[in-house]
């Protein structure tokens, strides 16, 4: 099993950044992907970006690319989201997912964290 603990939601202005930061524990060394997805309400939960582990390649949807940045953090296994630029759509619950092979899809996420509240307020 796989453990994930989210950390570094909250309240922004648009405009704004907010970082947020995933740590995995347990088989780590089973996991392939590592990212996130979000949800808003009355939503179904949707992609955001990955990051794989060997190679280092980064997907990002096109909602957030240009504006967000998946990486590893100097922690081990601990990867953050570097959100800039922040709009009132990008309002939702933030789940760090991590999966021995492709997450990109929802549906086929082995491990999920609790979630993380951003707001963007206008």
């Amino acid at each position: 099993q796989v453990q994930l603990v989210e950390s570094g939601g909250g309240l922004v202005q648009v405009g704004g950044s907010l970082r947020l930061s995933c740590a995995a524990s347990g088989r780590t060394r089973s996991i392939g992907a590592m990212g996130w997805f979000r949800q808003a309400p009355g939503k179904e939960r949707e992609f955001v970006a990955a990051l794989r582990r060997n190679g280092g390649r980064t997907y990002y949807s096109n909602s957030v690319k240009g504006r967000f940045t998946i990486g590893r953090d100097a922690a081990e296994n601990t990867v953050y989201l570097q959100m800039n630029s922040l709009k009132p759509e990008d309002t939702a619950v933030y789940y760090c997912a991590a999966d021995e092979g492709a997450i990109t899809v929802a549906n086929l996420v082995r491990y999920w964290g609790q979630g993380t509240q951003v707001t963007v307020s206008s």
